[in-house]
């Protein structure tokens, strides 16, 4: 089994509440994403710089998409219909 990296095991999915671990380069697991609408994850990807987690550099356009993309999911709320589920 590959080793997890030092830098993967602190990285958290950054919706609110939720502990699940991520690589760096995502912003959240994959159920929360999905919670985002596309638009959002559109905005989030066009200012995506490869390597922004590492050098720990990215745009102001880029953490403006990632506040609304976070503030997507905490607003979704219960009357979203997607449930989370982790494994």
């Amino acid at each position: 089994m590959p080793e997890i990296s030092e830098r993967t095991r602190k990285h958290t999915c950054h919706a609110e509440g939720c502990a699940k671990r991520v690589p760096p380069r995502f912003l959240m697991c994959a159920p929360h994403w999905y919670m985002v609408p596309n638009e959002l994850q559109a905005e989030v990807y066009r200012h995506y710089r490869p390597g922004q987690e590492i050098d720990k550099q990215p745009s102001p356009e880029y953490l403006q998409a990632a506040r609304a993309v976070i503030e997507a999911v905490a607003t979704a709320g219960p009357h979203s219909s997607f449930v989370i589920r982790h494994s």
